[in-house]
Order: structure tokens, then C-alpha cells, then sequence
């Protein structure tokens, strides 16, 4: 059985299970969204907290919420950002758009736990939800300003050091294999020869461009609409609130925010964090290109590329025996493949945009933090269980490059495209070398052509051929 105690709001009587710390309006959306079971993240109640932390911290100051109720309401926000109340926020991210339910859920929440605080019993209002824990404050302004706070704070924290990890994985495996070569494959089929030390510095560089865009985004995600209120005008807030919370915001967290420069843009759009999500998706796309490319390279072993060892971490077979799978490979792969379809839906989002307001906000809010994390967790996994353990099977990668047709192309300076074409055609329909066609044919002495087909000059660019600036 469970007891409930009687909270009013402004639309009548509820009852509130006696246990929790919510109020009225918070009982009525637990009622009217069992949605789908999913909660806010961590990162965003906590982010509610530490702007109810910074709005009490500013109105004492301003004198508008007496210092004891201040207090107070900083030591009851101080528990929400350390996650001990969150059990107290059960609402679903499918509600209503403006997030106002989860707003109202930690205003009463802090309430009630403030009240507790000074003595008093919960419901009781000595620490009015409204009237003192959203002082100077709408859900229009504090729910947008929590997304910003929290994608900020996990791009600093979680992505950009996961993607920095990736980055210099790829990068030493690419300073030790500058001399190891190996096919180089455009439209899937057999092209000149490359590095894997190349090959592997151009996936490094994928990553640090991406922690480049994501970084210039927060430059945009850093402008808070805190202040604004309801429609972005700033009616019921002083002047100075906005300015001297977003400083304790700074100070406290060390992110790089400040008050929007016009709130309207701030309240009615989302383009900030669409900007942030499209960042997001392209850093997605590298990691489903360089996660394709190494199972590529590392299939068979026996039947496909296999000029790539990748770790063994698990059978990859209930039926077969010995059979091993790029796990890792196909994990970053499905975590891009959710990022991309999280970018379109918040996409949908912002254009959902209407008026003096967004009302997408907690699938915003839900799909931003959970690619942000997604692509974390997968940098990082990648990065550590596959990456760091690669190793290049060099005599193979060799043999399939000296296999390949396309090296033809370093002749082409000395004896013409044609006749290089009608070599390269021979090999395929004889199944002989291109040296050995090229050598009965007669275009180059032996000394020339071992100078033209040499495979590393190849990768280094110019002209090879002997006489016209190779030889």
C-alpha cells in the first residue's frame, strides 16, 4: 500500500505519494504521460540544479528571496546535482514541449526538500515552488538554458576527450606504418598505391576536424536564454538577474557561457542546438567510413582484404568454431547510424519551432545528450579495444599490391596512356605481372622499369618514370 498525502496547485487537489518530494503539478504529468518509460539524463536534472542553485545565490543577493529561504533552497539544489533526488524526477521526455512539467518537478522537488531543510513538512509551501525556487525565471528560459549547460558540459567532458583519445590511436598507428604498402582502392576496386601510415593519418585527421566543429558549435551553444521568461521580453525578472546568474553559472562550471545577445532568437529557436546535432552527425559519418574501412581491410582472413589484423575479443560464431568478428567495427557503426537518426529528429525539431517558442524541447533534449554520449562511449571503445591493438599484415599487403593493375599508372608519363591501358589489359587477360608484360613488350629496360614500379616512390607523389623526374 502506498500512503499520499493531498498537494494543491493552482488547479485544485492532487494526491502525491507521501514519500516523494514532488508537488501537485508534477503528480498530474506523471499521470497524463506514461509515454515510454524514458527519463531525463543525469546531465540535464543536474543542470536544472545548478540553475536553481545559481537563481537563489542571485536573488539573496538582489534581496529578493530572504537569506535563510535562500539557503536553503541551494542546499536542497545542491542534491539534485549530485543525483540524490533523482528518484523524485519520474516524468517522461514525452510531455509537454516546453519541458514546463519538468521545470514545475524541480521547482517542487527543491521546494519541498528546502521546506524539510528549515523544519517544515512537505507540502507545507514555507519554501514556495514559484514564488521563491523560480524566482525571476519561466520554464521558457530555464529549460532551454539546461540543455545548453548540459550538452556543453558532456561535449567538454565526455566527447571531446574520447574523440582526442581516437585521434592519437589513429595517429600512432599511423607513425608506425608510414612505410608499410598497400592497395590503395577507389569505387571499391584496385587504384595506386598508398601507405597505411597515409591511409591512417587521414582518419586522424577526420577526427581532430571533427572536435574542431564541435568545439566551434559550443562557441553558439554557450549563449543562455536565462532571462528571458516567458516570451523572451524578460517580464517578472530584474534586469541584472540574467547577467549575475550566468556569471555564478561560469564560475562554477568553468563552461564558456553568457547571456544570449537577444532572447527572442534564444526562446523561440533551437538553431544552436540543430547546429551542435549536425556536428554531431558528421563526426558520426567519419566514424562509420573509418569503422567500415577497418573491417574491410581486416576481412577473410583467409577469403577477403586481410591486410589488417584486428584484435580478437569474442567468438563471433554460436555454430562456428573459431570464427572471429570485427565487433568493434560493427558497434561504432550502429552508434553512428543512431546519432544520424537522432540528427533528424532534432532537425524536425527546430523546424517545430512556433512563435516565441520551441516545443520540442525534451526530445531535444534527450536525442542532443544521448548522441553526444553515444559517440563518446564509441570514440573511446574503438579507440582502446580495436585501434590500439591493430596490426598490419605487411608481406600480404605487399603481395596484393604487386598483384594490382593500376600501378601501370606510373609508366604513363614515360610511354603514353594507351599502351600503358593495352599492359594493363594483357596482365588482367594473361594473369601475368605488369612488369612482365611491360618487359616482353619491350617500352623499358629492366633497370627503367624497376625504377618506374617502385612501390613506395608511387606513394609519395610526382612523377616516377625515369628521365621525366623519377629516374
Amino acid at each position: 500500500m502506498v500512503d499520499f498525502r493531498v498537494e494543491k496547485d493552482s488547479m485544485g487537489e492532487v494526491r502525491v505519494p507521501s514519500s516523494a518530494y514532488w508537488g501537485a503539478s508534477t503528480q498530474r504529468a506523471v499521470d497524463n504521460f506514461p509515454v515510454s518509460g524514458r527519463r531525463f539524463p543525469r546531465r540535464f536534472i543536474a543542470a536544472v540544479g545548478l540553475i536553481k542553485w545559481a537563481a537563489a545565490t542571485t536573488n539573496e543577493a538582489m534581496g529578493v528571496v530572504e537569506p535563510k529561504i535562500a539557503e536553503a533552497i541551494r542546499s536542497a539544489a545542491e542534491e539534485v546535482i549530485d543525483g540524490r533526488l533523482d528518484e523524485h524526477f519520474p516524468l517522461d521526455i514525452f510531455q509537454t514541449g516546453s519541458g514546463t512539467s519538468t521545470n514545475t518537478n524541480a521547482n517542487e522537488v527543491i521546494a519541498n526538500r528546502a521546506t524539510e531543510i528549515l523544519g517544515g513538512d512537505r507540502g507545507s509551501r514555507l519554501v514556495h515552488p514559484n514564488d521563491h525556487v523560480n524566482n525571476g525565471q519561466s520554464s521558457n528560459d530555464v529549460i532551454p538554458t539546461a540543455i545548453h549547460l548540459a550538452a556543453l558540459g558532456a561535449v567538454r567532458d565526455d566527447l571531446i576527450p574520447a574523440l582526442e583519445r581516437l585521434r592519437d590511436s589513429l595517429t600512432a598507428f599511423s607513425d608506425r606504418t608510414q612505410d608499410v604498402v598497400k592497395v590503395g582502392r577507389t569505387h571499391l576496386m584496385d587504384a595506386t598505391p598508398v601507405t597505411f601510415g597515409q591511409v591512417f593519418g587521414g582518419y586522424a585527421a577526420q577526427i581532430s576536424l571533427g572536435i574542431d566543429r564541435v568545439r566551434d558549435a559550443s562557441i553558439r551553444l554557450g549563449a543562455l536564454p536565462l532571462g528571458g521568461t516567458a516570451v523572451g521580453t524578460g517580464l517578472n525578472a530584474d534586469p541584472g538577474f540574467a547577467p549575475k546568474a550566468i556569471a555564478a553559472l561560469r564560475e562554477r562550471t568553468g563552461l564558456e557561457v553568457r547571456e544570449a545577445e537577444n532572447h527572442f532568437e534564444a526562446q523561440s529557436a533551437k538553431d544552436a542546438c540543430v547546429e551542435t546535432s549536425g556536428q554531431l552527425r558528421t563526426i558520426a559519418v567519419s566514424l562509420m567510413k573509418i569503422a567500415n574501412d577497418v573491417r574491410w581491410m581486416g576481412s577473410g582472413p583467409r577469403a577477403g582484404i586481410g591486410e589488417l589484423r584486428i584484435p580478437d575479443l569474442q567468438p563471433g560464431s554460436s555454430i562456428m568454431p573459431g570464427k572471429v568478428n570485427p565487433v568493434m567495427s560493427e558497434m561504432t557503426t550502429q552508434v553512428a547510424a543512431q546519432v544520424m537518426g537522432n540528427d533528424a529528429a532534432i532537425a524536425i525539431a527546430g523546424a517545430m519551432s512556433n512563435f516565441e517558442l520551441n516545443v520540442f524541447m525534451p526530445l531535444i533534449t534527450h536525442n542532443l545528450l544521448e548522441s553526444i554520449a553515444l559517440l563518446g562511449a564509441a570514440a573511446r571503445l574503438f579507440s582502446d579495444k580495436c585501434i590500439t591493438g591493430l596490426e598490419p599484415d605487411a608481406e600480404r599487403a605487399l603481395a596484393l599490391v604487386e598483384q594490382t593493375f593500376p600501378i601501370v599508372t606510373a609508366l604513363v608519363p614515360a610511354i603514353g596512356y594507351d599502351v600503358a591501358a593495352e599492359i594493363s589489359k594483357e596482365a588482367f587477360k594473361t594473369g601475368r605481372s605488369i612488369r612482365d608484360v611491360a618487359l616482353a613488350r619491350g617500352v623499358l629496360g629492366e633497370k627503367e622499369l624497376d625504377e618506374a614500379l617502385d612501390l613506395m616512390k608511387m606513394t609519395q607523389g610526382g612523377i616516377v618514370a625515369p628521365g621525366l623526374g623519377g629516374g
